[in-house]
């Protein structure tokens, strides 16, 4: 195994998937050395520890848990991360990414976080008075804890299921609902590499709620609202999700580890200019 190797972190039940392969195959053609590592699999930090020793960096191709804390993990052992945890837990928790989007006059979704104590909560929705709102647990992917309420009781049962459903009553934020397709935005290396209109028959676009992907032009508007976020969040590989209001552009919220088979006539296209990044990053 080469010495400035590339470790791709990924999460297949089976050994690789279609993805992995492909990462494989690229790196082959382009003599690049690569180390994957399956995080589904039971493997201890001195095993880990020996896969990587040679790798120059390590990309975490997966948005599980597990993945964040082996990355951490590797960081701490002294590798190159991308993304590094400590940028990935401060941008991908939706409430510190309203609050640092708000601060840089980025437009965001009217957004507030609620209290843990359920009747304060419910004075504080009423406040809010944005009915329809979207409750959202401050982690999560693929849609997962994201449910829209029409009105208080409604809220209130959405608020119990998720404290039920999960294993930690992780902090809740209310937003307020805009109707409108979702559009992504993937970028790497500060190079916008794709965009995708999300579009389904149900309120919830994003994830695997999208059903019907096509693409959309990135206007001078936008490309303004790219560039902010590119400076205050220092992400390499990552994905934009936003909103239409009205005529005007609104950022949803950043994904690590962006999906990469909108388009599967463009997951190879993407996969060669992740490596092409990381190969350059290492050195």
């Amino acid at each position: 195994m080469k010495k400035d190797s590339i470790g791709i972190l990924f999460d297949e039940q089976k050994n690789l998937g279609e993805e992995e392969e492909i990462f494989i195959n690229l790196a082959k053609k382009k003599k690049i050395s690569l180390v994957m590592l399956n995080v589904a699999k039971n493997i201890n930090e001195k095993e880990i520890e020996e896969k990587i020793k040679n790798c120059k960096i390590i990309f975490n191709n997966t948005a599980e848990n597990i993945g964040t804390e082996i990355a951490k993990t590797l960081e701490i052992l002294g590798k190159k991360v991308i993304e590094p945890p400590e940028t990935y837990y401060f941008i991908e928790d939706k409430w510190m990414f309203f609050i640092k989007c708000r601060n840089n006059k980025i437009p965001v979704p009217e957004t507030i976080l609620l209290p843990e104590n359920l009747e304060i909560a419910k004075k504080e929705l009423k406040k809010f008075a944005k009915w329809p709102v979207i409750l959202k647990r401050v982690y999560g992917t693929w849609g997962e804890y994201v449910e829209k309420a029409d009105n208080l009781n409604q809220a209130e049962k959405i608020i119990r299921k998720f404290w039920k459903k999960g294993s930690e009553r992780l902090p809740i934020i209310a937003q307020e609902f805009i109707r409108s397709p979702s559009y992504r935005v993937t970028v790497i290396g500060k190079k916008i590499v794709q965009t995708a209109i999300k579009e389904n028959i149900g309120w919830k676009a994003t994830g695997i709620y999208g059903k019907k992907f096509k693409k959309f032009k990135v206007d001078s508007s936008l490309k303004k609202i790219l560039k902010k976020i590119n400076e205050i969040c220092k992400m390499n590989i990552y994905g934009i999700d936003l909103l239409k209001k009205g005529n005007s552009w609104v950022v949803l919220e950043i994904n690590a580890e962006p999906g990469l088979d909108f388009f599967k006539n463009e997951r190879k296209k993407l996969i060669e200019e992740i490596l092409k990044f990381l190969n350059k990053y290492k050195e």
